[in-house]
């Protein structure tokens, strides 16, 4: 890594995305069948940031909670929380850093924000596809459990995520 600013820039980028995911996870408010936190505001942001290599602070992240660190939500961590009705949508968070990063590797707002909708759409479909195998429900019923009710929440998380990349995209190009 000596002289390799890219690296060293990615390494340090993963360290504060896994720190900032996980202090996300700490901010959580019960809910029925997953609690409501700020990860997701943290992947998606972490996709913006980070482009395409945003897949390395979220895999690590799930694969540290699997090897029973406890960086889940509320300090819980293992295996079984992954293969709980919560794995889903944390497993989803590495599809969806990949997507919100591709998007930000292009310009243009709308493809920024595009790329923010389909992240969390991803979450969304790979946590109710799971939690309607998990928690034995259909389809549906996970729609309705596991997706309605963090629709108005991750909109929000969603937007300030988009704002502060935005700020950040704009920092980052000297127009501040």
């Amino acid at each position: 890594m000596f002289g390799d600013h890219r690296r060293s820039l990615i390494l340090s980028q993963t360290a504060a995305f896994i720190g900032l995911i996980v202090v996300g996870s700490w901010v959580s408010i019960p809910f029925f069948p997953v609690p409501l936190t700020l990860q997701t505001l943290f992947v998606l942001l972490s996709g913006a940031v980070m482009k395409r290599y945003a897949v390395i602070p979220t895999g690590l992240y799930v694969l540290f909670g699997a090897m029973n660190l406890p960086v889940f939500h509320n300090g819980t961590a293992g295996i079984g929380i992954l293969l709980g009705p919560t794995g889903g949508y944390m497993l989803g968070f590495i599809p969806a850093a990949c997507i919100a990063g591709m998007a930000y590797e292009g310009s243009g707002r709308s493809r920024h924000a595009a790329g923010f909708i389909l992240g969390t759409g991803t979450i969304y479909a790979i946590g109710m596809a799971w939690l309607s195998v998990s928690a034995g429900l259909s389809l549906v019923d996970a729609f309705i459990v596991g997706v309605i009710p963090f629709v108005p929440g991750d909109a929000l998380k969603a937007y300030a995520a988009y704002f502060v990349a935005e700020r950040y995209l704009s920092s980052e190009q000297g127009d501040i």
